[in-house]
């Protein structure tokens, strides 16, 4: 049985407290040293002519700037999320456009805006940033919803299901079971330090 919507949400508040203070308290030398292994873990997805949608880290979030360089250096293309002005569904912008710029948006993050932009439709595989993550897939983000609004439609797929959607993370973000909401939309897999494995909803 999952807790009612009020102790959910209580839940939640919890648990990214407790998540902020586990990213924040660990050393410089333990963030890089992470950053650099998870672009050698994720080397086996990084393939020619892939769409890839990463991020750019906000505040203590693991930092994808390592495997970006080893993407393009790839022939990946890589996709950054564009927060829209109404609404909660992203759009996707082509970091290697030469007219893009960046800019701060609503939320005064940084972001590169591109008049080549897609949706998460036309993505092969998207990496998303979290709070916490759990052996079944399930993903705790800033409490925003735009993923889960922008990849809704995965969720009504039962064939197709692209893009594959990877959590990214420091490997001291899991716990063994987080809250879940039937909006909620489930990874595919989590990629830390430690490797990229497979969740249990993937594989069921």
């Amino acid at each position: 049985m999952f807790p009612s919507s009020q102790k959910n949400t209580s839940d939640k508040a919890n648990l990214r407290r407790e998540l902020r203070r586990r990213r924040m308290a660990l050393s410089a030398v333990q963030r890089r040293a992470a950053e650099a292994a998870v672009a050698r873990r994720a080397k086996p997805l990084l393939k020619r002519g892939r769409r890839i949608a990463a991020y750019t880290a906000v505040g203590s979030e693991l930092s994808l700037a390592p495997l970006i360089r080893l993407a393009r250096a790839r022939g990946v293309e890589i996709w950054l999320p564009l927060v829209p002005r109404r609404g909660r569904r992203l759009r996707f912008a082509r970091l290697d456009d030469p007219s893009g710029q960046w800019r701060a948006n609503r939320y005064g993050i940084q972001e590169f805006v591109s008049r080549r932009h897609i949706g998460a439709q036309r993505l092969d595989l998207v990496l998303l940033p979290l709070l916490g993550f759990d052996e079944e897939g399930g993903r705790l983000g800033q409490g925003g919803g735009y993923y889960d609004c922008t990849l809704a439609f995965r969720g009504r797929r039962r064939q197709w299901k692209k893009p594959r959607l990877i959590g990214v993370a420091f490997a001291c973000q899991g716990l063994a079971r987080l809250p879940r909401e039937p909006h909620d939309v489930l990874l595919d897999a989590i990629l830390t330090e430690q490797g990229l494995r497979r969740s249990a909803a993937a594989a069921s």
